[in-house]
């Protein structure tokens, strides 16, 4: 199959970034079009990519009939538009599915903006953004959240990060919709039409045209924690691989066949969609960040989002290709896994980060990206058991090699047997960094090369983790912090873990996994991280359930890490 290219980027975004309109000059009288036909923003407001200048400011403008709209738009200094700073026009059509982006222009820095659209008498939600801040900067504070799907639960979480003071913005990193039906067989759909979050006819089926996707977004943005969550903070978003198919990769996805049609045309209407629905400025003719872009906040934090999915990445590797009657092929497992020419980032990309770091000015070197970098190496038997499904014995085998682990750290003498089963290990996640281990060497050696304070963001996973970052002579580079999901099922799940067994579970994987400071398997929730000139500090909050309307705040398990900057120094320390 054709790589997708840049200029497949570039035909992606243009077509799906609805009508743009820039706003560069002062504030006019204009504040309702002349359209006399009702028009419906049912699915709210939200704003994105923010600048220390600019703002996308995001609506959709669904007329009564035709297929043409004008909307209005204003952005002030206050709640009540006494003091409005910029307004004009936008025209949508159907082709853009009714999506309308205003990049608003010429903002001052650290300001918070409200802003409204309106057509023939009605008026949008009132939403809120904030620009970025210039010059020194005390404190920044990011939300992190991903991977909400909309059959496994309510979207509690996005409530709950709308409800956080003093955000700067909310960083999503990915499965921001999923692709799959909500019929009780598909995917974490078991109690969907018992939570009355089952999609209509017309979208209940695994998504592979433009409609289906610009569908899905519609309900997704129907969803009334959400639409809140956008209305009050800027997001900044990149996809993962449920905006297109499960575990995509540059030329296929582990959920599409043959019988759904070319690949390639499938994915360029995910993206599509993704630049129709997202507040996110499109990719134009000059700008080679594609996706991947940077965000500055002072002098204190340069984020940097990154696609570890689509732009670059090779297919995983996948176990059961290495198994045979003799056991796992582990030299020719080893060649592939530690291969130079394996890739998440692409080779562009990977020079464009590289600029990026040396560069970048700010206290903290951030990443935003979508999957999980620290190594996550667990024993044979315990993978084998993971990869074959085979579960029934697994919370036994799991305490006895975390009981092994614990005896060899604490200088017990075991067994030639005993200490083969513990060191004969591999990469847990193979969809991960741990699949693409040589590049990951790259990434670090330029941190640390750079003499940055690194700090990686990771989602995907449906848990909560903290990595010590170390490259493969043990240099302590970084640190990572990982959110849980907004609904997705986790490795409780996954593993089929009752409630009984989670605290265990976990005790028994932070033994065995090197490096792993915190984690937390069986509950949804969101991150907030909090920079300082003095240290990054991450707090993980969880919602008690995501299968009720009724819920509350669990703060008995909700925890505080933190990192200090110095190279060769940071390490993950709990609070």
């Amino acid at each position: 199959m054709a790589r997708l290219t840049r200029r497949d980027f570039l035909k992606a975004s243009a077509l799906g970034m609805g009508a743009v309109a820039i706003s560069t000059g002062l504030a006019g009288c204009v504040l309702d079009s002349d359209d006399k036909r009702r028009v419906d923003f049912t699915h709210g407001v939200a704003s994105g990519d923010p600048l220390q200048d600019s703002v996308i400011l995001w609506t959709r403008a669904v007329p009564e009939r035709g297929s043409k709209v004008k909307v209005g738009w204003e952005i002030a200094t206050d709640a009540e538009f006494a003091s409005v700073v910029r307004s004009g026009t936008a025209e949508t059509t159907e082709a853009h599915d009714f999506t309308i982006k205003v990049d608003a222009q010429g903002l001052m820095p650290g300001q918070r903006y409200y802003y409204r659209f309106r057509s023939s008498g009605a008026t949008s939600p009132v939403g809120a953004a904030t620009t970025l801040p210039e010059g020194s900067v005390e404190q920044v504070r990011l939300a992190v959240v991903s991977c909400s799907n909309y059959p496994a639960g309510y979207f509690h979480v996005y409530r709950e990060v709308a409800k956080q003071a003093d955000l700067d913005a909310v960083v999503h990193l990915g499965d921001y919709i999923y692709e799959y039906s909500s019929d009780p067989d598909s995917y974490a759909s078991e109690e969907a039409q018992a939570l009355g979050r089952t999609f209509p006819e017309n979208n209940n089926r695994e998504l592979l045209t433009l409609v289906d996707y610009r569908r899905r977004y519609a309900i997704y943005r129907e969803d009334p924690d959400l639409q809140l969550a956008h209305q009050r903070l800027p997001f900044i978003v990149v996809w993962d691989d449920h905006e297109v198919a499960n575990d995509t990769w540059r030329n296929g996805a582990e959920n599409h066949d043959d019988s759904e049609g070319d690949f390639e045309q499938r994915k360029l209407a995910a993206l599509q969609a993704f630049f129709e629905w997202m507040p996110i400025r499109p990719v134009i003719e000059g700008n080679d960040e594609a996706i991947y872009r940077s965000f500055r906040f002072g002098d204190l934090v340069d984020l940097h989002m990154l696609d570890t999915r689509v732009i670059g990445r090779d297919q995983q590797l996948d176990y059961l290709n290495y198994l045979s009657e003799a056991g796992l092929n582990v030299d020719q497992f080893t060649a592939d896994v530690t291969d130079p020419n394996r890739t998440l980032l692409g080779a562009e990309q990977r020079l464009w980060l590289q600029n990026k770091l040396a560069t970048s000015t700010g206290r903290w070197q951030v990443l935003g990206q979508q999957v999980l970098m620290g190594r996550m190496d667990l024993p044979a038997e315990l993978l084998l058991a993971i990869a074959t499904e085979t579960f029934d014995d697994l919370p036994v085998t799991l305490q006895e090699l975390a009981t092994l682990k614990g005896m060899q750290l604490q200088g017990m003498p075991l067994t030639e047997e005993q200490e083969a089963r513990i060191s004969t290990a591999a990469p847990y996640n193979l969809d991960a960094w741990d699949g693409y281990q040589a590049e990951r060497e790259v990434v670090l050696g330029m941190a640390r090369q750079l003499d940055k304070n690194l700090v990686v963001l990771a989602g995907d996973t449906h848990n909560a983790w903290a990595n010590n970052l170390k490259d493969m002579n043990g240099n302590q580079v970084g640190v990572e912090f990982a959110t849980a999901s907004v609904s997705s099922p986790g490795l409780e799940d996954y593993l089929g873990l009752p409630d009984a067994l989670i605290a265990d579970a976990e005790q028994g994987i932070g033994l065995l996994v090197d490096g792993l400071d915190y984690l937390n398997i069986n509950q949804r929730g969101y991150m907030v991280v909090t920079f300082t000139q003095d240290e990054a500090l991450a707090n993980w909050y969880f919602v008690d359930t995501v299968k009720s309307r009724e819920y509350t705040v669990d703060n008995s398990r909700s925890a505080a890490r933190k990192t200090l900057p110095g190279a060769g120094n940071r390490t993950v320390d709990p609070v």
